[in-house]
């Protein structure tokens, strides 16, 4: 019973925030625009699913922050018979997993709208390393940080502004050059354009240099959350 009433909450939760997104932007504010010679909404269902699916991914970081130093179920982690790095690869395949949520929702939402997504291996890899850069992100976050505050100030000055400043809700060319340079150290801005560039048939907007950067974007974190977890005192 539990774990069903949890499960309910995370799909809800899931769908909720990408569902109000689609209304108010979609249907709301950009409902007749066309972005880059598309609907607005055509533009905008791929930015909603690497948007929803990293926060998804990404919100693990409050789970294990919580488990640390509330809890303390983090600290029966690392007195566990098993290696740190299944520690850190549990965590990390869980917020790919709750990522997943949205991901199915969006997709879905489109084929019953009409709207002409392709789904194809090309995009499968280019989710696979956006989900997997953002849940490493977020373990890297709860691993890092010493409070639950600490961690909300960081997500209130890193996250929030990567939302709307990657290419998400709108074009990063069409922005004022501060924002998109800003834009432009952002991850997101790039798995962004990588799974637009693979849903949209006939897109121009796949690059394999953005291929390229996320992977090495995932070694260099995957560098940093081993350090952080080998480091971690139970």
């Amino acid at each position: 019973m539990f774990y069903r009433r949890r499960g309910v909450r995370t799909v809800l939760s899931s769908v909720i925030y990408p569902a109000l997104f689609l209304l108010a932007f979609g249907y709301g504010i950009g409902k007749g625009a066309r972005v880059s010679g598309m609907s607005y909404i055509t533009f905008l269902i791929p930015g909603l699913i690497t948007m929803s699916s990293m926060n998804q991914a990404y919100g693990i970081s409050v789970e294990v922050n919580v488990s640390r130093y509330y809890f303390k179920i983090f600290e029966e982690y690392l007195l566990a018979p098993i290696g740190r790095w299944e520690i850190m690869a549990g965590e990390v395949l869980y917020g790919m997993g709750k990522g997943l949520l949205p991901v199915l929702f969006l997709l879905g939402y489109s084929a019953f709208a009409g709207i002409g997504l392709r789904i194809t291996p090309l995009f499968l890899l280019c989710l696979f390393l956006h989900l997997l850069a953002f849940a490493l992100l977020g373990f890297i976050i709860a691993m890092a940080v010493e409070s639950h505050a600490d961690q909300a100030a960081l997500s209130s000055f890193v996250m929030v502004p990567m939302i709307f400043l990657s290419d998400t809700f709108y074009p990063i060319d069409k922005m004022p050059l501060l924002a998109r340079y800003l834009g432009y150290f952002s991850p997101l801005t790039y798995s962004t354009k990588l799974i637009r560039g693979t849903l949209l048939p006939g897109s121009h907007l796949f690059s394999f240099k953005y291929l390229l950067l996320m992977v090495v974007i995932i070694l260099a974190l995957l560098a940093v959350a081993v350090v952080l977890v080998e480091r971690a005192e139970a």
